[in-house]
């Protein structure tokens, strides 16, 4: 089985500037992060260019996986293919591996037939942007009842159909893999791996939102160990990156303790 190799995300500290971020990555001995565009206040949304971008990673030493996210990018539009050339060209320029890409997630567009369809329109019209840039595009199904890419198996089938087998990987998200309850892995798609755990005993799965997704410590409910155990197994062997989008991880004093803390559950156990 592989070594365990960690990333981090934006969103476990999403108060903290990006050099601040990528400080914090370093002294937890992590080299690669993630950054976002939907930080109000910090980068990408603040302004900053991709190249103070690209200098602060290479001043910190850290590589930036992905950009998360090009939002809503199975509803395929005008306006879309514009968002989509922005973000792609930001990750070119900043040095950037991947741009993930979140599908629609309001109930719409979930129609058998119709979700396949819009799923191989985006594939097909964002390939020739990515390849351009030799961006990496990480589809993200999400767990969601009302989400319109809840199946891991419909994005490899639609990345299949498009050809897209060089362009496209899978974000395999352990929070959404449980809420989907869609058993299969498919670990030699797989770009990335995000994991987060949920403690609360009193809420039920269908009910998990993104405000219950804490660090993975021995109270999970999620199953992380199992189920990080099985990718590897299967294979795997990238990048494993908290993703916690708890207020009570946000606010805590010291976040390198608590991911550090996080960190040292997960190498005992798996």
């Amino acid at each position: 089985m592989p070594a365990l190799t960690f990333a981090l995300n934006h969103m476990t500290a999403p108060a903290l500037t990006l050099d601040a971020f990528f400080a914090l990555a370093v002294s937890l001995g992590m080299t690669a992060v993630e950054i976002r565009n939907d930080l109000d206040g910090n980068a990408i949304l603040d302004g900053t260019t991709p190249d103070e971008v690209k200098a602060l990673a290479a001043r910190h030493g850290v590589t930036i996986i992905s950009i998360n996210a090009l939002q809503r990018f199975n509803e395929w539009s005008p306006t879309r293919a514009a968002e989509a050339k922005e973000l792609i060209d930001y990750a070119s320029a900043c040095g950037a591996r991947a741009l993930v890409l979140v599908p629609k997630n309001d109930g719409t567009g979930q129609a058998d037939g119709e979700r396949q369809a819009n799923l191989r329109e985006a594939l097909t019209a964002l390939k020739p942007l990515l390849d351009a840039t030799g961006i990496i595009g990480l589809v993200e199904p999400l767990g969601f009842e009302i989400c319109s890419l809840r199946s891991k198996r419909e994005a490899v089938e639609a990345i299949k159909a498009v050809g897209g087998e060089q362009t496209f990987r899978l974000v395999h998200d352990t929070f959404h893999h449980h809420l989907a309850g869609e058993p299969d892995l498919f670990a030699d798609l797989t770009g990335l791996v995000h994991i987060s755990g949920v403690e609360d005993p009193a809420v039920s799965v269908s009910d998990m939102r993104d405000g219950h997704r804490v660090l993975i410590g021995p109270a999970d409910r999620l199953g992380n160990i199992s189920e990080i155990k099985a990718l590897l197994a299967a294979g795997y062997s990238g990048p494993l990156s908290f993703e916690p989008f708890s207020p009570a991880v946000h606010d805590v004093g010291d976040p390198q303790a608590a991911v550090a803390e996080s960190v040292a559950f997960l190498r005992e156990n798996i």
